[in-house]
């Protein structure tokens, strides 16, 4: 596949009258939409793009995850127009900038971004010239009302859109990176580059036709959208979360079995589990069984299913497979997910490579590693150092072809035809990927020591009242060239009932010492913060560590530089 066209005709003829859709219309009513039904829909909205003159322009659209988003997604794809997907979350200052970097014409919003879009538009200072939400609203067209009129139009004979031309190389997305608008950076990509990463998916995860997936991760982010076509290449009926908080109720409700996310929704899945089997007095069961059951797992006697199957109905019982992306996973939650028989896999990717570079197979998994460099893709060490470490560097059709309007960014990142990750890491004899992190968030020491964070924050997430955390550089009496290793951790309020801060902060800093004591001195946290605040965050769950940098920063000039406590 090269283009969408080709993936969507490939599953009308595999699916036709197999659900690819369920919507839920209100209290027990649902509909199913085919994948019969949704390519007709999709070719009557873009036939209304056609008419309308939007043949070549750019269409935002801002949302929570929807049919009607994934619908204006597709048909902006087969009529020959570039998608322009945008955070929902972003603030009106970030959200107007974006409209006015990007150049877009045209826009599609949710209810909840229609302030802001009207706001943007009444500016002046971006090139929005037509608006359509998402949802009904009186005395505007709408999403719907396009989608009639396209209708209308190809039964008058309208064939337009069978005759639109897709360059597969030509760009057909506009992705913003997180981060701030300042320094986010706008990815091109092809629809090329889109699909051969869906074909390199399809043929290394184990989807089936009677898989149910629930979109959890926004398309706005290029792993949720890419996923998405890669459950439609598939066959894969989708249905749409209710609210994180709804997730378990929506799991069961739907009989969800496989998903694309992110580390931290099975890390709250799984400590919610574990803390229920705690009260219940399961827990050391839990983890008994689990031996056993691995024992006869190598044996290839699979009784997972059935020894946990009380764990199983938490998740909905139908739960088999989660495919994880984003940010690295906790190892214990992955081994915890294995041993109750749900398949978790990583895979490894950026914005910039559509976005999957690496992926675990189900039979090709190694403890820490993000798995092996996906088929037409190839991976190399750039300048590794006597242990092996260095920066991963990609080549394949699923490369960016720059970025937007910023050439110096592009050279920077593209040579001689590889993409500069700015991740670091190792391949071992076998071929699988670790890695040891981002290049830009290494540590420096002033002895010259690198100090990977990553590494770090994989042992203090171990700690069981973590939340969340973060490892960064912080100077040292006020000088940038001299280093501490300094931590951040969010701790969970409920495993600390009745205790005061104080003893709070000493529990935390008695088991980071025991940690510190495991560590060579040079890895040894010198500087904690302890809070019950959550971190800032993107849309994705991804930590704004340079925000966070700055909050610690001022905390520590507070009271005599008490917060950050020197240990």
């Amino acid at each position: 596949m090269e283009t969408f066209k080709e993936l969507l005709v490939r599953s009308v003829e595999q699916f036709g009258s197999g659900t690819a859709f369920t919507l839920k219309e209100g209290k027990d009513r649902y509909t199913d939409i085919s994948f019969i039904r949704f390519y007709e829909e999709v070719k009557s909205l873009a036939t209304a793009f056609i008419s309308r003159g939007f043949s070549g322009e750019r269409i935002a659209v801002t949302g929570k995850n929807s049919y009607h988003w994934f619908m204006v997604n597709a048909a902006a794809q087969i009529s020959g127009c570039v998608t322009v997907p945008l955070d929902k979350e972003l603030k009106y200052g970030e959200f107007e900038q974006s409209l006015e970097r990007c150049k877009a014409k045209v826009i599609f919003f949710d209810k909840k971004q229609e302030k802001e879009t009207k706001e943007a538009i009444l500016s002046g200072k971006t090139s929005i010239e037509f608006a359509f939400p998402m949802y009904e609203a009186e005395d505007l067209e709408t999403v719907t009302t396009l989608l009639e009129e396209g209708k209308e139009l190809i039964g008058e004979g309208d064939v337009s859109v069978d005759h639109v031309q897709i360059n597969p190389d030509a760009v057909s997305m506009l992705i913003f990176t997180s981060g701030t608008t300042s320094q986010s950076k706008i990815v091109m990509l092809s629809q090329r580059n889109i699909c051969s990463n869906v074909t390199n998916m399809i043929r290394i995860i184990p989807f089936k036709t009677t898989d149910t997936n629930i979109a959890l991760l926004p398309y706005h982010h290029m792993f949720g959208s890419t996923g998405q076509w890669v459950m439609l290449a598939n066959g894969v009926r989708t249905v749409y979360c209710d609210g994180l908080k709804y997730i378990q109720k929506n799991l069961k409700e739907y009989g969800v079995s496989v998903f694309v996310g992110v580390p931290l929704i099975i890390e709250q899945m799984y400590k919610k589990i574990m803390k229920t089997a705690e009260k219940e007095g399961l827990d050391g069961r839990i983890r008994r069984f689990s031996k056993v059951t691995r024992l006869l797992n190598k044996a290839k006697i699979d009784i997972r299913r059935q020894v946990f199957h009380g764990v199983l109905d938490a998740l909905g019982g139908k739960l088999r497979m989660v495919v994880l992306g984003a940010s690295a996973a906790d190892p214990q939650v992955i081994q915890g997910f294995n041993d109750f028989g749900v398949l978790c896999v990583q895979g490894y990717g950026l914005t910039e490579t559509a976005p999957v570079l690496t992926a675990e197979r189900p039979d090709k998994r190694k403890a820490g590693s993000v798995g092996v460099p996906l088929d037409n893709v190839e991976i190399r060490i750039d300048n590794p150092d006597e242990n092996g470490i260095g920066e991963v560097i990609a080549k394949g059709d699923n490369i960016m072809h720059g970025y937007y309007d910023n050439e110096e960014a592009t050279a920077a990142v593209l040579r001689d035809g590889w993409f500069h990750t700015g991740d670091l890491g190792y391949i071992d004899k076998s071929g699988y990927l670790f890695l040891s992190g981002r290049k830009k968030n290494v540590i420096v020491l002033k002895n010259g020591k690198n100090v990977f964070p990553e590494e770090l924050e994989t042992e203090i997430s171990t700690l069981p009242y973590q939340m969340e955390n973060i490892v960064v550089g912080l100077p040292k009496n006020g000088d940038d060239r001299d280093l501490v290793v300094a931590l951040k951790i969010v701790y969970d309020p409920e495993q600390f009932a009745g205790m005061s801060k104080e003893e709070i902060e000493k529990r935390i800093h008695e088991d980071v010492e025991k940690i510190n004591d495991r560590m060579p001195l040079y890895k040894r946290i010198k500087r904690i913060f302890v809070t019950d605040e959550p971190m800032i965050k993107t849309s994705t769950s991804k930590v704004r560590r340079f925000l966070e940098i700055e909050k610690m920063l001022e905390e520590e000039n507070k009271d005599g530089g008490t917060h950050g406590k020197q240990i």
